[in-house]
């Protein structure tokens, strides 16, 4: 498996702004605040533009209280420091997540077999069905309601029923894949893998040249499936989050 060996491109923090966006965002000194509205962690959680004080540190975690939000920080790949600030406030670490890219060529040279996978907006009751069966629930389907760019949602059939859904959307020319939903009884059928490509032939179409898709490292087999189709894994980052009832000083 094809793993990172340096600090990862900001243009794919970028990428997933755009691509899957908090529903509101602000600075607070070096920190931006992230508003999610229950959409996870990605949307939610505060990230840090350099350095940040112990005293802008606790400003950053009221602001996330009074939006009913836990204390939660996006710690960059590189981003060492911070992550031992954090700690030292008793942070845990959450979610460590994998970035995986390639030229979207890699994935539109193999013909998808017909009425396996389709690419449309607005997405249908059935793929709502399977991310809420996958608990990507309202609040994650508002997430990509709220994406500006070029976007689409992904169907997978298998033997003539409902297999998958998944979401992709377009930034700056690279493509990113969230939501990637199998359903159980579908699973270890090549469902995913023609679900990606049905995602790099849309993105193709827009004039996209890089494929991205984003993986909590716990998460073996989707890993596996990303290097078995001649991804690279180019970048990482993690959360950290404070447990309900630490007190900081």
């Amino acid at each position: 498996m094809s793993t990172v060996s340096q600090v990862t491109d900001p243009k794919y923090y970028e990428v997933v702004e755009a691509t899957w966006p908090a529903a509101a965002k602000r600075s607070l000194g070096p920190v931006t605040l992230r508003e999610g509205q229950g959409g996870g962690s990605r949307v939610s959680a505060a990230s840090v533009e350099g350095s940040a004080s112990e005293t802008e540190i606790a400003a950053a975690e009221d602001a996330m209280r009074e939006m009913g939000q836990e204390c939660l920080f996006m710690i960059r790949d590189g981003q060492d420091a911070l992550d031992a600030q954090l700690a030292e406030r008793g942070y845990v670490i959450k979610d460590p997540v994998n970035l995986w890219t390639c030229p979207i060529e890699a994935l539109t040279d193999v013909e998808i077999p017909r009425v396996t996978t389709f690419a449309l907006w607005s997405p249908l009751e059935i793929q709502r069905e399977i991310w809420n069966a996958g608990g990507i629930g309202a609040a994650r389907q508002a997430v990509m309601e709220r994406v500006a760019g070029p976007k689409v949602a992904l169907l997978g059939r298998y033997d003539d029923k409902p297999a998958g859904a998944g979401f992709v959307a377009v930034h700056k020319g690279i493509a990113m894949v969230h939501a990637l939903e199998i359903l159980p009884h579908q699973r270890r059928r090549g469902m995913g893998v023609w679900m990606m490509r049905q995602a790099a032939l849309w993105a193709a179409e827009t004039g996209a040249t890089e494929m991205a898709v984003l993986c909590t490292k716990r998460n073996e087999g989707a890993n596996r499936l990303y290097a078995s189709l001649g991804m690279t894994c180019v970048g990482q980052y993690h959360y950290r989050y404070l447990p309900s009832g630490e007190q900081n000083t």
